[in-house]
Parts: structure tokens; C-alpha cells; sequence
């Protein structure tokens, strides 16, 4: 499990931590990642980012007044394809 703070990164923390997540983690590994909240859509944001990745949104919650945490677990690129071509089927029956 890692623990990474991107606060200083204020609204703009998206692609940093999608690159944590595929540099940074192993494939089943934790990451924490702390993020300022602002106008609670980076919350919604956040999980889109991860989810459109292919990874694990474990859970999302404040942590204080102006800060959020996301735990996110890395899956492996087999899982991630899976999830995509599951994702194809499910838009061509819509």
C-alpha cells in the first residue's frame, strides 16, 4: 500500500494520479491518494478517471474539511481488457 498526496496539485491532480497508479503501483497494490476538494466535482471526477483506467474504485471519503481520499487498487492489464470489451457490449445492447 502507498500513500500519495496530491494537494498541492489543487484541481489539476487527475493525470498525475492516474500515472501514480500505472507507474507507481503493482498490479493488485493499494494506492491512498489525498486530493483537495474545492467544489466537490473533482470528487465525481476522481471516480470517472479511475473507472474509465480500469481500475478499482475501493472507496472514496473525506478526510477533513477541505481534503478527500480515494483508495484505489491497481488491476492488470488482462482484467483491464476485460472490463473494456465487457463495457463495448453493454453500449452496442443500449
Amino acid at each position: 500500500m502507498k500513500r500519495y498526496d496530491l494537494r498541492h496539485l489543487h484541481d489539476d491532480f487527475y493525470d498525475r494520479m492516474v500515472e501514480l497508479i500505472e507507474q507507481g503501483l503493482k498490479v493488485d497494490e493499494v494506492g491512498i491518494f489525498m486530493f483537495e476538494v474545492g467544489d466537490f466535482s473533482s470528487i465525481q471526477k476522481s471516480a470517472d478517471v479511475i473507472r474509465a483506467t480500469g481500475h478499482d474504485l475501493m472507496n472514496s471519503l473525506k478526510f477533513n474539511e477541505v481534503d478527500w481520499t480515494v483508495v484505489v487498487k491497481k488491476v492488470s492489464e488482462e482484467t483491464k481488457s476485460e472490463r473494456v470489451v465487457a463495457q463495448e457490449a453493454t453500449k452496442e445492447e443500449a
